[in-house]
């Protein structure tokens, strides 16, 4: 009878060790929240040199070049929500797909996180039909709190 009571409780302890584990590496996945900067297309047709990218910023030169570099051809920041970034609050991600042959091509992003990381899930959709034919290339920028988890990007 001993024997059986070891063994149950042994297995008890077992299955209970294995299902922590498990819900350790599954921590929960919280929206993480964002404030959209800027969402549109570069038009150009790849001038500006930046390529297919998923991108962090944390710092403020950083952030200059970036938009310099998109100013390059049209001046799109313009149209940004803002460009003044504190950056001891705030990490800028940036997503930029290739360079497309028509528009109506777009990026959206959600951003969740757990204990482990902040993933930012990357959308890209195409358009259905008939396209403008002016090149185009789109991008996502927004700004997240800025935090010590490592941001992971999935497409």
């Amino acid at each position: 009878m001993k024997k059986y009571i070891i063994i149950s409780l042994t297995l008890l302890f077992v299955v209970n060790c294995k299902s922590n584990k498990m819900d350790q590496n599954n921590a929960e996945m919280v929206n993480a929240e964002s404030v959209l900067i800027a969402k549109g297309n570069l038009y150009g047709s790849g001038e500006e040199g930046i390529t297919k990218q998923n991108r962090v910023i944390d710092n403020q030169n950083d952030w200059k070049d970036l938009i310099a570099q998109m100013n390059t051809v049209n001046n799109v920041s313009d149209h940004f929500s803002e460009t003044e970034i504190n950056f001891s609050k705030y990490t800028i991600i940036a997503v930029f797909n290739g360079v497309k042959g028509s528009g109506g091509h777009s990026i959206d992003i959600d951003i969740s996180s757990t204990s482990k990381n902040t993933l930012v899930t990357v959308n890209y959709s195409a358009p259905k039909g008939n396209a403008t034919s002016a090149m185009t290339q789109p991008y996502y920028i927004a700004k997240i709190l800025k935090s010590n988890l490592p941001i992971v990007f999935q497409d």
